[in-house]
């Protein structure tokens, strides 16, 4: 593999100086102040079939001979421009959105949502507009406007809000941080909660297989988070919170340039939520008592010239969670049976670092190297059981990129290093778990990746990879993952893709809702490496069409997904006895199915309607036979409509956000056994949720917003079962399917400095 790397770097350097090459950075017209590139923009040669695209800072390298004189530059939704190219000085041209014109002020506003018609992965891109539409507290929360991706909530008593796509639960996505991953092990429960929502400049979706670049654990798809650069945030901002629901949040951010090349910037974020509600009456809190503290101090260095830019972050978070009855009181009842309650403390700390260097002469070629450091640790108890887990994780990465022969045909090339330190302690005072107490694990991982991608410009787009791993708990293995876009006519786009995953299960930190229960828990393999089980093995294939239109002048886009994740192995999590939660290796078949239609239609300016339906059929081979996943819709349905009045010259305007959520019958796991009163029925029915936001914007610098979520204040009822004998043997807190606490109004308040 190392030959034949090296081999194909000595071909693209004979190859790359035995021709002239013209480069140049395509930027948006309306935002000439930070000089941001567009990313995806398409460069080519008149009459010619000679073409590039822009990389992700708006650069590209394309091939020059003497006779190529016009130089055509298109981007969806922009202006098509043909240039004159005299000689070969680098260019730096701005786009104009299709509708501006210079002698008339119209403001077009970019989707909030954005869908590649370019990419070969099946990409949608969330940036801040989207995430304004709603409170946006933290990341767990930011995708409730997004169709493709579902938010549930794990249990009745934490609180916490766990998101799923193509019908699978979050362990089987890759989610990253800057392309660095992030939760995962330990974090897995919570961690969407660490990450604030102002924090979040911007969000990538990819459905599917994703990149052998990242790693090979991405199994249902990857979610990737930009943070804010201190480049071009705000040099001061304040986000102030506050619900009816008892939480209180406030954000700040102070950003200071150094030097031209260096700035840094403070980021802190405090949330609290003191007071106790239980509107159901069930003697347990409807959401915990809570308290967060996390900062995080970013630098960024930049030096465009000679083509280096460097980010290095640091963090720490504390989260404290208490819950349980609401006359728990934790230096009174902790340990004995006079109140059932729980502690959950969290700290965290975060070192990271990404440099990234584009050779000045050759912009198409560059190297980026990663490192990232954390050490979680979370000490807990829930009722008479304890579980604490400390995981120190470090990962570095180093990436090559360029081309073979000229900007059609680019690679990836690099390796990454794993390690990961887990020390679990689970344990009761009563005999309740029948498992050994203690659990610790080292793994780490070395591989290597090759990503080859093909892109005419025109209608085909390929991207081919392959990794190998060493992994000394896992072995060593392949990952291919292979996606391929093809535009059969006008902004008419299909894409295919197929890709291999592999994971271990963290069965505690990822089901940490089942300590708040009486059930036994029991493993049933012996001869895996990590927990006596088998490592997680599934093939992903899917299959997207998305077509672009125009509806009586308004621009629209529908899009049909279909999915389908096929388990090799799989550590089934058993829920179907009511007395104990089993995990054991899959026999048999496991598989997961996703259907999504989804429509996108602007009817006037400014006034935008989202329309999505989804099925999913997902069933295991559990020991009683196949089954249905429990606590899972097979039919959904979701809509949002927003609107914004025009802006008047100092900024002000109105928005105006909806969206609406049903879900059809769900299953539940089986309570057969139970005794009469605490047996719930074979499926849950069906229930619709309706969220607001209005807006007022009264200037560039201030504005304030007020929303409701679950509008209708639709509950499930009865969410713990056996409430009223919490230390009993039929305690259990996990078949939560609907929310708990009601409706809950909040608002609040953004202000900035530039």
């Amino acid at each position: 593999m190392k030959k034949f790397i090296f081999s194909i770097c000595i071909l693209y350097t004979i190859v790359s100086f035995s021709q002239n090459t013209f480069k140049g950075m395509i930027m948006d017209k309306n935002n000439p102040k930070d000089n941001l590139g567009i990313y995806g923009a398409s460069v080519y040669w008149l009459n010619t079939d000679i073409g590039a695209t822009t990389n992700e800072k708006g650069w590209f390298t394309i091939p020059y001979k003497k006779e190529y004189k016009k130089l055509v530059v298109s981007f969806v939704g922009y202006k098509t421009d043909t240039l004159i190219i005299n000689s070969l000085k680098p260019i730096h041209h701005f786009l104009k959105e299709e509708n501006f014109l210079e002698e008339v002020a119209i403001n077009s506003k970019k989707q909030a949502t954005q869908k590649s018609y370019l990419q070969a992965q099946n990409l949608i891109t969330i940036n801040s507009e989207e995430l304004l539409k709603a409170a946006c507290c933290n990341l767990a929360e930011s995708f409730e406007t997004n169709p493709s991706i579902d938010v549930n909530f794990s249990d009745a008593l934490t609180g916490t809000k766990q998101i799923q796509m193509l019908g699978l639960t979050s362990p089987y996505l890759l989610i990253t941080q800057e392309n660095i991953p992030s939760i995962r092990g330990a974090s897995q429960a919570f961690g969407l909660t660490f990450t604030p929502g102002t924090w979040v400049e911007s969000i990538q979706i990819t459905k599917g297989a994703g990149s052998v670049v990242n790693g090979f654990e991405s199994i249902s798809g990857q979610i990737n988070t930009e943070l804010v650069k201190p480049f071009s945030d705000n040099k001061f901002f304040i986000n102030a919170y506050g619900a009816l629901g008892g939480r209180l949040e406030l954000n700040t951010h102070f950003n200071q340039k150094i030097t031209d090349k260096w700035q840094t910037g403070l980021y802190i974020h405090g949330n609290h939520r003191g007071q106790r509600f239980d509107k159901n009456g069930d003697g347990f809190l409807d959401n915990p008592l809570s308290d967060q503290i996390n900062v995080m101090n970013r630098w960024q260095y930049t030096d465009a010239e000679k083509g280096w830019v460097s980010f290095t972050n640091f963090r720490y978070l504390k989260d404290t969670k208490q819950l349980g009855q609401v006359n728990f009181k934790p230096e009174l009842d902790k340990g004995t049976k006079n109140a059932w309650g729980s502690e959950i403390a969290t700290k965290r700390f975060e070192v990271s670092t990404k440099l990234g260097y584009v050779f000045p002469e050759l912009p198409f070629q560059s190297f980026g190297f990663q490192m990232a450091y954390s050490n979680h640790n979370q000490e807990s108890y829930f009722g008479l059981r304890d579980y604490d887990i400390k995981h120190q994780s470090f990962y570095s990465s180093l990436l090559f990129n360029s081309i073979i022969g000229d900007t059609r045909h680019k690679f990836k090339t690099g390796i990454n290093f794993m390690y990961d330190n887990y020390d679990e302690l689970v344990g009761d005072y009563n005999g309740i778990v029948s498992i050994n107490n203690n659990y610790e694990r080292s793994e780490n991982a070395i591989g290597a990746f090759f990503e080859y991608a093909y892109d005419n410009s025109d209608d085909i787009s390929v991207t081919a990879g392959v990794r190998v791993d060493n992994h000394n708990l896992l072995g060593t293995f392949l990952t291919p993952r292979l996606h391929v876009r093809y535009t059969p006519w006008e902004k008419g786009v299909l894409r295919t893709s197929i890709g291999r995953g592999k994971r271990s299960a963290n069965i505690f930190a990822e089901s940490q809702q089942m300590f708040a229960s009486s059930r036994s828990i029991n493993i049933g393999s012996n001869d895996g490496r990590i927990y006596g089980l088998n490592p997680e093995i599934a093939w992903n294939y899917g299959f997207s069409f998305l077509q672009g239109y125009k509806l009586f002048g308004k621009k629209g886009d529908v899009t049909l997904d279909f999915y389908q994740t096929s388990f090799e192995n799989q550590v089934v999590v058993d829920w179907e006895n009511p007395q104990e939660i089993s995990f054991y290796n899959l026999e048999g078949r496991s598989v997961a199915n996703s259907f999504q239609l989804e429509v996108n239609q602007n009817i006037i300016p400014y006034f935008n309607v989202r329309v999505a339906y989804k099925v999913y059929d997902v069933t295991t081979d559990y020991k009683k036979g196949n089954l249905t996943k429990p606590l899972q819709a097979k039919n959904r349905f979701f809509t949002n409509v927003s609107y914004e009045t025009l802006e008047s010259s100092n900024g002000a305007k109105w928005k105006f956000d909806v969206t609406y959520n049903w879900l059809g019958k769900q299953r539940l796991p089986n309570t057969q056994s139970n005794p009469i009163r605490y047996q719930l029925p074979a499926f849950a029915k069906s229930y619709s949720l309706l969220n607001a936001q209005i807006t007022k914007v009264f200037s560039k610098r201030f504005e304030i917003y007020a929303g409701a979520e679950n509008i209708t204040n639709y509950k499930q009822k009865s969410p713990i079962v056996g409430s009223d004998d919490p230390f009993g043997a039929n305690f259990d807190t996990t078949i939560v399917y609907a929310p708990i606490f009601g409706s809950n109004y909040y608002t609040g308040l953004r202000f900035k400095i530039n």
